[in-house]
């Protein structure tokens, strides 16, 4: 594939793509405000986790 049709190809993507978020905002809108939670949640939980390893590891090296 040639250089200006793969730059063509790529600006009708974005084209649709840009379509696409416009007529359908309002779900893509509560999709994401189902999901921000979600991993609001398991970010935490990765937090602590790792938290809870750096005050282990800490009392090991105190031994």
């Amino acid at each position: 594939m040639g250089k200006y049709t793969s730059v063509i190809i790529g600006a009708v993507i974005v084209f649709i793509g840009i379509l696409g978020l416009i007529r359908w905002m309002g779900p893509l809108v509560l999709i994401i405000k189902g999901t921000v939670p979600v991993l609001m949640v398991f970010a935490g939980v990765i937090a602590i986790i790792a938290g809870l390893s750096e005050v282990k590891d800490e009392a090991a090296a105190k031994k």
